[in-house]
């Protein structure tokens, strides 16, 4: 005969965690006076404009990590570019402010007495991703508030100023003529696949942040030919230009330039499409096919500039890098660029949301930290993800699929964000990441947000934009616009928030994601500058529990993946499951990184006479099992004379006596 014995523990009434999951307090709602800061926040929302979109916000304190004001907080939202908060954050943290790229220029060969080098010059590639005009003479990093890969302006000076001084520390080596080829080695990471945002093809070579950057002017009447400007110049790529000049007042087109790949490796680009008369001249980006052929052209083309003469072919199929290893030492070492520190280049990532930097992020993690050679990216998202672990996140509220925010598996709730704000505020590397932010109405991708704010100067937040076309309505869905950071109040606190905003219908205008959503989140940012700030209390008065157990990764028992929730005991029943923040308990038990989950089901067990020496059960409960099923090939009742003889040598070893016939009868003994 079988039975079922349960232990009468606190874990195994979690077999009702799928049916008390909604049982927690509900989200925090309270009145709102005129001017606080829900009212203002209600205010934004309940525009037009947003009438079918999906808002989720957070402010919370730093100081106790407690929420300010909530809205749709644990659930997820597209988060656009405040993904790079994250990629940004995790190679600051494995890296270090101080972290250098070194881009270095070896021979494969001897140099002899007349300055021949008897081999191949070979730069090796390092991840750098400012191999352009950004450096300044204090070693800082510029950058221009609409980045020149959206179609910004592009920086003043030469975007080739650190290829043309290698070329000139090549020939200070003595070196007059390469009697082999010019090479990049890029197999730290080879050119790979285009990132999402921008359309660039991400690469460890990046000049220029592979783009040549075009500037398009329209002729004195329509149907004339537009004037074509492109930098820098170089012999890998030709530009046939179709474009012309439209009628006054028509919408500017650009259309898909046709691109095809020479024998040479060179490319030529036919660009067609129209500007208006009288509209200004207007910049636009061409994203390079080869970053690696791109830059062993340039480099090349300076080396001749500089009077180095390049004998081997340009053509040439690259060689195989792992052989060339050998030549990589300090003797044969031409030349080296050192980048400025780390610290600089967050901040240009994150300042103007540099989709090629931050989509390069994981597999400079997986190169640089984790120091693979293969599958970077996935690497690179195990050093993030422990980080995040070592901060005592919950990994719950997020899911990330790139570095830069163009993938459709990025997700976050506002809660996550706002509790690794928080957590940033606490390290001892915080500055450099808050400098990196943009700021509201003054700098970056916020230059333009709430200019005339008085909290403009005082929110120091990453944005975030992603949207695709409508075809069906001929406009743009707006899946996804974020913000998030920091707000310097008025009052004095610093405060953390996070604010998202997805499906908004806009007009095909691409300024109109920046007019609508873009300021909406900005003035919900800036309306905790000066909005009286309380810590608001839930809607029902806080439940006292005997037990909480916070921040635990539950399981159910349904076949669900897991959640994070709080659990809270009273007596011997779980009477709550779900964000219990708010809530006391005489003792609080600490779950962050372990499952609670209802207990395991023994299916053959033998305890019940073990149950009778030790009632506490320490060997199945250690183990997590509540539940045990025994009577499987001998059961402890019915019991008589004959089945009690063949077990009498044990019991009088242990001192057991049987008094109990029947199942009903164990068990009363079992509890007493």
């Amino acid at each position: 005969m079988k039975a079922i014995i349960r232990c009468r523990y606190l874990l195994s009434a979690l077999l009702c965690a799928g049916l008390l999951a909604s049982t927690g307090p509900a989200p925090l709602a309270q009145s709102s006076p005129p001017d606080s800061l829900a009212a203002r926040i209600e205010k934004i929302m309940s525009r037009p404009e947003f009438a079918r979109a999906n808002f989720g916000i957070e402010f919370c304190s730093l100081d106790s990590g407690k929420p300010i004001y909530a809205l749709n907080e644990s659930k997820m939202f597209v988060p656009a570019s405040t993904t790079k908060t994250l990629t940004e954050g995790a190679l600051l943290a494995a890296l270090g402010a101080d972290y250098r790229f070194h881009t270095r220029i070896y021979r494969t060969g001897p140099v002899d007495s007349k300055g021949r080098l008897k081999g191949d010059l070979v730069l090796v590639a390092s991840g750098d991703p400012n191999l352009s005009n950004r450096i300044q003479p204090d070693g800082t990093l510029a950058f221009v508030d609409e980045d020149h890969s959206y179609g910004g302006p592009a920086l003043a000076g030469d975007p080739l100023v650190i290829i043309k001084q290698f070329a000139k520390d090549v020939a200070a080596k003595g070196i007059r003529k390469i009697e082999g080829r010019v090479l990049v080695d890029s197999s730290l990471f080879p050119d790979g696949p285009r990132e999402g945002g921008t359309d660039v093809v991400m690469s460890s070579i990046m000049v220029n942040d592979n783009v040549i950057d075009l500037l398009a002017k329209p002729g004195a009447k329509a149907g004339d030919s537009l004037s074509l400007e492109s930098s820098p110049h170089t012999s890998y790529i030709r530009f046939v230009n179709h474009l012309t000049t439209s009628p006054a007042g028509s919408k500017v087109e650009w259309n898909s330039p046709e691109v095809v790949t020479n024998p040479d490796g060179s490319v030529s680009v036919t660009l067609t499409g129209s500007l208006p008369l009288g509209a200004p001249p207007t910049p636009a980006p061409f994203a390079v096919p080869s970053p690696t052929k791109f830059a062993e052209t340039v480099l090349r083309e300076a080396l001749v500039a500089a009077g180095v003469q390049v004998k081997g072919a340009s053509n040439a199929s690259a060689p195989d890098f792992s052989t060339y290893k050998r030549f990589y030492t300090g003797e044969n070492l031409v030349a080296e660029h050192v980048s400025p520190p780390l610290s600089e280049e967050i901040k240009v990532t994150l300042k103007v949301s540099q989709n090629l930097h931050a989509g390069m992020g994981p597999y400079l993690l997986g190169a640089l930290a984790a120091k693979k050679t293969i599958d970077l990216d996935h690497a690179g998202f195990a050093i993030e993800r422990a980080f995040l672990e070592q901060a005592k996140l919950d990994l719950s509220g997020i899911s990330q699929g790139d570095g830069a925010g163009g993938d459709w598996a990025d997700l976050f709730s506002p809660d996550f964000i706002c509790h690794y704000m928080a957590y940033w505020s606490t390290r001892p590397d915080f500055q450099i990441f808050f400098n990196a932010l943009p700021i509201l109405g003054k700098d970056g991708t916020l230059a333009k947000i709430q200019t005339a704010s008085p909290a403009a100067g005082h929110v120091h937040a990453k944005t975030g934009t992603f949207g695709s076309e409508d075809k069906l309505n001929a406009n743009m869905m707006l899946n996804g616009k974020g913000l998030a950071g920091y707000v310097d109040t008025k009052s004095g606190p610093r405060i953390g928030f996070a604010a998202y905003v997805n499906h908004v219908h806009l007009p095909s205008d691409p300024e109109a994601a920046q007019a609508v959503a873009g300021q909406a989140l900005g003035a919900i940012a800036a309306a905790a500058y000066d909005a009286p700030l309380e810590t608001p209390p839930a809607q029902k008065t806080p439940a006292a529990y005997d037990v909480i157990i916070r921040n635990a990764r539950i399981i159910d028992g349904t076949g669900n993946p897991w959640f994070s929730a709080d659990v809270g005991i009273q007596g011997d029943r779980i009477v709550a499951i779900g964000d219990l923040r708010a809530s006391t308990a005489a003792r609080e038990i600490d779950a962050t990184g372990r499952v609670v989950a209802p207990g395991f089901i023994d299916m053959l067990g033998q305890s019940e006479m073990s149950l009778l020496l030790d009632h506490r059960a320490i060997s199945k409960l250690s183990q997590g099992i509540t539940t045990e099923i025994t009577g499987e090939g001998a059961s402890i009742a019915p019991q008589n004379d004959k089945t009690l003889a063949p077990i009498k040598p044990m019991l009088d070893h242990f001192g057991l006596k049987v008094d109990w016939t029947t199942l009903n009868g164990y068990f009363r003994r079992l509890e007493k």
